[in-house]
């Protein structure tokens, strides 16, 4: 396992992470199988454990913890907040008056006395960044967390944050969590060179493209994975974004057997290798699954693979651009680009 300097905090965190949001109802995990999960995480050498609070409505936040108990100083434990936790309007976004709640709640449920990382899950527009960062700020100098930062923000967003972080003298955000994946690129174009221009960690999430770059997915067998039974429209074949992903995954199959690495290990291989990522989080439900992907924890690729996934998809390319997170609103509402 690697291990790289999160951001400019000093903290090392592996090169490997392990995404908990499929622990619980979501991943249909029993608390003995994520136990499991994550001892042999720690034995395999990954020191980073990243869950939300709204991941089974709270499940996942209470299994890590219980996963956790008795080794919490041996782990950089993350987690988020933002997406809605019920129907009320006010249990959710990241006002002060939500993110102080929640946090004692997230607190509870991991049962922890802080955590090194909490973000902030998705960009709030009806809340301003003083706002948000000087809850923050507080949390952080009340000892409740360490460090924090945003997920799946958009660059702009990126760079306002850390504009008024300086303008109000309050702490700034130390990472960012995209999307990034060989099939899932638009980041590279946009998000990435700002978060290194700003000494930002990056810990990405869905290297494996929802389950596309598992190789599971392939041309002339039944889509069967948990993820296709979850989300059908983003597998399913009549749509010309997923025959792309298909037509791409084929040719990075043999790519990866050329250079006799598995998918897993070309995808995990290929974030990775990218100057501006720290971490790839990886979300298994089993142990098997996780061993198939700390597989990948030492995987260099070489100059003339990575040429070769370029030739596949473009470099700042999504395959799947309406599947994307952190899309400025305007794009998605004509209104907004209207007068």
């Amino acid at each position: 396992m690697q291990y790289r300097t999160l951001g400019r905090t000093g903290v090392q965190v592996s090169s490997l992470a392990l995404g908990a949001m499929n622990f619980g109802r979501i991943g249909r995990t029993t608390q003995d199988e994520a136990t499991a999960v994550v001892d042999a995480a720690l034995e395999g050498g990954i020191n980073l454990i990243d869950t939300a609070d709204m991941y089974g409505g709270g499940e996942s936040e209470e299994m890590v913890g219980k996963a956790i108990a008795g080794r919490r100083d041996d782990i950089v434990l993350a987690t988020k907040a933002g997406l809605p936790m019920g129907d009320d309007p006010n249990h959710r976004g990241s006002s002060r008056r939500w993110l102080v709640t929640e946090l004692d709640n997230s607190l509870r449920r991991l049962g922890v006395d802080h955590v090194d990382l909490y973000q902030i899950h998705r960009w709030d527009p009806e809340t301003s960044d003083e706002e948000t960062l000087s809850a923050l700020t507080d949390l952080q100098r009340a000892g409740k967390i360490r460090y924090f930062g945003s997920s799946t923000f958009p660059a702009h967003r990126v760079v306002q944050a850390q504009w008024a972080a300086r303008e109000h003298r309050l702490g700034r955000y130390v990472t960012e969590q995209p999307s990034y994946s060989i099939l899932q690129r638009g980041v590279e174009a946009h998000v990435l060179p700002v978060t290194e221009e700003y000494g930002l960690g990056v810990l990405v999430w869905s290297p494996l493209a929802s389950g596309w770059l598992s190789g599971a997915v392939r041309a002339g067998r039944e889509i069967t994975t948990s993820r296709s039974a979850a989300m059908p429209q983003r597998f399913d074949l009549s749509v010309p974004s997923n025959r792309a992903r298909l037509d791409a995954v084929e040719r990075l199959a043999v790519v990866a057997d050329e250079a006799g690495l598995t998918l897993i290990q070309l995808a995990l291989g290929f974030v990775t290798a990218h100057p501006a990522v720290t971490s790839a989080l990886v979300g298994p439900r089993t142990t098997d699954h996780l061993n198939a992907q700390l597989a990948a924890a030492d995987t260099v690729l070489s100059a003339d693979v990575l040429d070769a996934i370029d030739a596949i998809v473009a470099p700042g390319t999504d395959l799947a651009a309406h599947e994307k997170f952190d899309t400025p609103p305007a794009l998605l509402d004509p209104a907004l680009r209207r007068r």
